[in-house]
């Protein structure tokens, strides 16, 4: 079995080599179904929406075996981490649970033979267009949340205030489209979920550019992707594509390894607040 340290370090590697081929991994670009296990029907989240390439279906070696089939010949498989508890005695006499990562490997249902797939075909009849999708999302956390959206005509700045729980905006006239409104809108909704009377997760004395700031930074890049995924965005092809954005992550990652683990688990949350939705993880 592999250290707790190792996982994390060879979750990072793999999100840190998607970054190196110019691959944003919290950035998903298929449509469709999202990642499930084919015995449990359980979603996949977190970190795991980065670590597995498809939408669809997934088993282990023994799921398949068990479902009366096999994994195809030199199929290689994706790692998935989740964590499981164990329980330490402190030195009070009191025993509290302790989470440790642990991992297992998986292969998508296209790489097996002899198992059909149990997903009822997607169809796209009726279906909210995109922007209306991320409009009533976004006016639905606004009314839920109560946090205060103001939209400043002229304004060149985009930021959440946490002392106020209010995000102000520049107009949506001012983006060069709809899609850069709502992804920007959307990392700022990320950062309001934080609030102390939502996740209760924002540091007040972050500064800029310190561990806590970039840690933060990363959450609401990772569940803005996500909602807007949800919503069915092509996310904007901008200034976050830059070799200089890429790198900056890459060297974030590398001096903290726990750092994409870590911020996936609190993106999900944050997503799962935005959406309104609550569901089992795996």
């Amino acid at each position: 079995m592999i250290s707790m340290f190792n996982i994390y370090q060879a979750v990072t590697d793999r999100i840190i080599t998607q970054l190196e081929q110019g691959v944003i991994p919290w950035r998903k670009t298929w449509r469709g179904s999202e990642p499930i296990n084919y015995v449990s029907r359980k979603q996949y989240r977190g970190i795991n929406l980065m670590l597995l390439p498809y939408g669809g279906e997934y088993l282990t070696f023994l799921q398949a075996k068990d479902a009366g089939g096999h994994i195809k010949k030199d199929e290689k498989s994706h790692m998935i981490v989740y964590f499981n508890f164990t329980e330490r005695e402190k030195e009070s006499g009191e025993v509290e649970k302790v989470p440790f990562l642990r991992y297992s490997n998986v292969f998508h249902i296209s790489q097996c033979e002899g198992i059909e797939s149990k997903l009822e075909a997607i169809s796209t009849t009726n279906a909210i267009e995109p922007i209306q999708q991320a409009h009533d999302i976004l006016n639905d956390y606004v009314s839920r949340s109560k946090v205060t959206l103001n939209h400043v005509e002229g304004s060149n700045r985009a930021y959440y205030q946490p002392a106020t729980d209010a995000i102000t905006m520049p107009v949506i006239g001012q983006f060069e489209s709809a899609e850069e409104y709502y992804a920007t809108v959307f990392h700022e909704a990320a950062h309001s979920t934080g609030h102390r009377s939502r996740l209760n997760r924002i540091t007040d004395n972050a500064a800029f550019g310190s561990g806590d700031y970039s840690r933060e930074e990363l959450v609401a890049e990772i569940s803005a992707a996500t909602v807007m995924n949800f919503a069915g965005i092509e996310l904007p092809q901008t200034f976050e594509n830059s070799v200089a954005y890429i790198k900056s992550w890459s060297k974030k990652l590398r001096e903290d390894i726990k750092a994409i683990v870590t911020a996936s688990g609190k993106a999900q949350r944050a997503t799962d607040l935005i959406l309104g939705v609550v569901s089992e993880s795996e």
